[in-house]
C-alpha cells in the first residue's frame, strides 16, 4: 500500500528512512512530564561520574517518546533519554 497515493500528506516526500549509529550511549526511561527532564539527566551524569564516563558532546542527547502526550497524562508519559559517551581520560 502506498501511503502517498491514500492520503494527501504535503511533506510526504521529504520523509527519508536512514540508519544513525550513536555509539556507546547511557540512557535512562524518564517517567513524568517533559519539564521533569532535567532530574532524569542528572541522575545519567551521576552514573557516568561513578563509571569514569563522560558525555562526549554535552550540547547531543536523543529523545524516544514512548508514550503519545494527547493520550497519556504528564505523570505518566515514559521517554528514553540518551547521551553519548566516552571513557574520562587521566
Amino acid at each position: 500500500m502506498n501511503v502517498s497515493k491514500k492520503k494527501s500528506l504535503s511533506r510526504f516526500k521529504d520523509v527519508r528512512l536512514e540508519s544513525i549509529e550513536d555509539g556507546d550511549c547511557v540512557q535512562i526511561l524518564h517517567v513524568g512530564p517533559y519539564d521533569d527532564e532535567p532530574e532524569s539527566f542528572m541522575k545519567v551524569d551521576e552514573f557516568c561520574a561513578a563509571h569514569n564516563l563522560q558525555r562526549a558532546n554535552d550540547e547531543w542527547h536523543r529523545k524516544i517518546y514512548l508514550s503519545d502526550a494527547r493520550k497519556v497524562e504528564p505523570a505518566k508519559l515514559k521517554t528514553v533519554l540518551r547521551v553519548q559517551v566516552k571513557s574520562m581520560q587521566f
